[in-house]
C-alpha cells in the first residue's frame, strides 16, 4: 500500500505541474523574421506562369490625438481605426452581404471578399459589446480578405487586385448569387458568380469566355491574405495559425514557423487551407477530385507583416470560341462542429472537422462534445448538461470504480492489523512487506485498485477539457450565478469578495487570493474524498497526500470553470458512492 500510495502521489503532481506548464497560456517568443521580404515564386505546371503574388501595399497611417493614459489610448486607436474602415467602406464601390450568419461587403475593386461581421457572435459578454469583425480590406490596420482570379502567361491580360467589375446586383444574400463581369478588351470576358449560403460557406464559381482567335491557357487561383501577426492564446495544446489538409493529412503551420521558412509548398488533390483562430477559420476549398498546388508564405513591408495561404488549378485550355468554368469554395466564420460536419457531408471536403482541434483524444473529445450538446439541446444549460454527462460517464465507470472502492475499503479495514505488522518489524523492511503482501492475498485487498480508475479518468479529464477550450458552442456558455461562461476561469476569487468588490480590473492579483468558489469547492470535495480512503502509513506520504487538495486547488484555479464543476461534481458523485460502499461493508469513514 505504501507503494502504491507513493506512486499514485507522484503520478498526480507530476501530471498536474507538467500539464500547468502545457495548458497555461504563455507568450509566444519573437522570432527574427527572413532577411528578405521577397518571396520565391516558383513556376506552376503551366510554362511562363507565376503563382499569386504577396500583396506588398502599405497601410496608410491615420492622424489621430495621443491619448494621456493607456486605457484612453486604447479606446482612441479602435474610434480611429473604425472610423477609418468606415470610412473606406462607404467611399469604395461594394455589393452588400446580407445573411442570418453575417453581414459585410464584396469589393468591386478586386472582386474580393474583405469586408465581413459575425452577427451571432459578439466580442464579450457586455450588452453593447460589437460583433466580431473576421475580415477587413486591403489597407485597414489588420487586413484581412479573400481573393480570387486566373494567372495567364506574358501578354495576355487578366483581372488584378485593382480590376474594376460590374455587378449585377447590390445584395448578396442566400438566394440570390451576384455576378461580376470584367472584359479585358482582347476578347477574354470573365465572370465571376459569388453565392452564400445562410452559414459561413461562399460558392465561387469563375468563368471565362474566349472571342478570340487563339487558344488561351489559364489557371484558377484563390488566395486568403492576412496582415498583421494576430494575438493568440498561447496555448500549446490549441493551434493557432496557417492550417490545411493536403492528400487527407492534417499540417498545422505555426506563424513563427511560417515567419522562418518563408514559404511552405503544400502539393495536393483536394483538401483545404487558411487561418484558424480558436473560434473562427477562413479556408480556401478546391475542387476535391483536383491536384492543385497549395502554399503558405510569409512576407514584411516595412513594419507589416504579411501572410498568405493560396492555391493554383490545373492549366485550363480555352479554345477560340469556347468558354470554360471552374468552382470553388470559400468558408469565412466559426468553427461550429455541426456546420463543418454539414460540409463535409454536402460537399465532400476531406478532413474539415480538423479545423477544430479536438487534439489526440479526438476518439473521445468529439463523442463527448456530441453527448453534451445532445443534453444541451434538451436543456438548455451546458453547465447542467456537464452534470449529466459526469452521471453517465460514471454509470460507465461504475463496475470499474466499484471494484475500485471495495478492494479501498478492505485496504481501510486492515489498516489496524497494518499497523501491528509494521511495529512487528519495524526492522525489517523485507519481511514487514512479505507479511503485508500475505495479508492483502489472504484478504482479497488490492493495493494497487484506487490507480486504474484515476488511470482512466485522465483521458476523460482532457477530453472535456479540449471541448471546453476548442468548441464555440461553449464560448460565453452561462451556467448558473456568476458563472456566464463555462469556458473561462471562475470570476468570483478571494481578491473579489467572491463578486462583492469591483477590483478584478487590477493588473496585479496575489495569487493566492485569486481563486474562485468553484475551485475551492473542488478542493474540498477532494480533501473530504481523500478522508475516506486509506491514510498512508509513511509520515512523508501522508503529508504528501495532505497537501494534495491544496495544491489542486490553486492549480485548477486557472482552469476553465465548466472543467472545474465537472471535477467537483464527478469528487461528489465518488464520495457517494465509496460511502455507500465502505457503510455496507462496516468500515468507518474517516483517518
Amino acid at each position: 500500500m505504501d507503494n502504491r500510495n507513493l506512486v499514485l502521489a507522484i503520478v498526480i503532481s507530476i501530471l498536474i505541474l507538467v500539464g500547468f506548464e502545457y495548458l497555461y497560456p504563455k507568450a509566444p517568443t519573437p522570432v527574427d523574421s527572413p532577411a528578405s521580404t521577397q518571396l520565391n515564386t516558383p513556376q506552376t505546371t503551366t510554362p511562363g506562369m507565376q503563382t499569386p503574388a504577396m500583396d506588398q501595399a502599405q497601410i496608410p497611417t491615420v492622424p489621430g490625438a495621443v491619448a494621456t493614459t493607456p486605457k484612453l489610448q486604447a479606446a482612441q486607436a479602435a474610434a480611429v481605426v473604425a472610423q477609418s474602415l468606415s470610412q473606406m467602406l462607404s467611399s469604395s464601390e461594394r455589393v452588400s452581404i446580407t445573411t442570418p450568419s453575417v453581414t459585410g461587403s464584396i469589393a468591386l475593386r478586386g472582386g474580393r471578399i474583405d469586408d465581413l461581421i459575425l452577427n451571432l457572435y459578439k466580442e464579450t459578454l457586455d450588452a453593447d459589446s460589437a460583433n466580431i469583425r473576421l475580415l477587413s480590406p486591403r489597407g485597414t490596420e489588420k487586413a484581412y480578405y479573400a481573393e480570387h482570379g486566373w494567372i495567364a502567361p506574358a501578354g495576355v491580360a487578366v483581372p488584378t487586385s485593382d480590376t474594376l467589375w460590374t455587378a449585377n446586383r447590390t445584395v448578396l444574400d442566400p438566394v440570390n448569387p451576384v455576378t461580376l463581369t470584367w472584359d479585358n478588351g482582347q476578347g477574354l470576358t470573365f465572370k465571376r458568380v459569388i453565392a452564400i449560403d445562410k452559414d459561413y460557406m461562399f460558392t465561387i464559381t469563375q468563368s471565362v469566355n474566349n472571342a478570340t482567335a487563339a487558344a488561351v491557357t489559364l489557371n484558377p487561383y484563390g488566395l486568403v491574405s492576412r496582415w498583421g501577426t494576430p494575438k493568440i492564446s498561447g496555448l500549446y495544446i490549441l493551434h493557432e495559425g496557417p492550417l490545411g489538409v493536403f492528400d487527407k493529412v492534417l499540417e498545422e503551420v505555426d506563424y513563427t514557423d511560417l515567419q522562418d521558412n518563408g514559404e511552405m509548398a503544400f502539393p495536393s488533390t483536394g483538401g483545404w487551407l487558411g487561418f484558424t483562430d480558436k473560434y473562427w477559420l477562413t479556408a480556401l476549398v478546391p475542387d476535391q477530385t483536383e491536384t492543385v498546388n497549395a502554399r503558405m508564405l510569409y512576407s514584411k513591408t516595412g513594419t507589416i507583416e504579411k501572410y498568405q495561404s493560396d492555391f493554383v488549378g490545373a492549366a485550363l485550355v480555352i479554345q477560340p470560341g469556347a468558354s470554360v468554368d471552374t468552382t470553388t469554395y470559400f468558408f469565412a466564420g466559426a468553427k461550429k462542429v455541426s456546420v463543418l460536419d454539414g460540409y463535409i457531408e454536402k460537399y465532400g471536403i476531406t478532413n474539415f472537422d480538423l479545423a477544430i482541434d479536438f487534439g489526440m483524444f479526438y476518439f473521445l473529445t468529439k463523442p463527448i462534445f456530441y453527448s453534451m450538446n445532445w443534453l444541451y439541446s434538451h436543456i438548455g444549460n451546458f453547465g447542467v448538461a456537464i452534470l449529466l454527462l459526469t452521471v453517465g460517464i460514471k454509470a460507465v465507470l461504475f463496475p470499474l470504480a466499484n471494484k475500485s472502492y471495495v478492494s479501498m475499503s478492505r485496504m481501510k479495514k486492515l489498516q489496524p492489523q497494518v499497523k501491528k505488522l509494521q511495529a512487528r518489524f519495524k526492522d525489517d523492511k523485507m519481511r514487514l512487506n512479505q507479511e503485508m503482501m500475505a495479508l492483502y492475498k489472504k484478504e482479497k485487498a488490492n493495493p494497487a485498485a484506487g490507480c486504474l480508475p484515476v488511470i482512466v479518468q485522465i483521458p476523460i479529464f482532457f477530453s472535456l477539457y479540449k471541448v471546453l477550450l476548442v468548441t464555440i458552442e461553449m464560448r460565453q456558455a452561462p451556467f448558473f450565478g456568476w458563472i456566464q461562461d463555462l469556458s473561462v476561469r471562475d470570476p468570483a476569487s478571494i481578491w473579489t469578495g467572491f463578486g462583492l468588490f469591483p477590483w478584478d480590473q487590477l493588473a496585479v492579483i496575489p495569487v493566492p487570493l485569486d481563486i474562485g468558489v468553484w475551485p475551492i469547492v473542488m478542493g474540498f470535495t477532494m480533501w473530504l474524498q481523500q478522508r475516506l480512503n486509506p491514510a498512508p502509513t509513511d509520515p512523508i506520504q501522508a503529508k504528501v497526500f495532505r497537501y494534495l487538495p491544496f495544491l489542486f486547488t490553486f492549480m485548477l484555479s486557472s482552469f476553465a470553470a465548466g472543467l472545474v464543476i465537472y471535477w467537483a461534481w464527478n469528487n461528489t458523485l465518488s464520495i457517494i458512492q465509496q460511502w455507500l460502499i465502505m457503510r455496507r461493508m462496516g468500515v468507518k469513514a474517516g483517518n
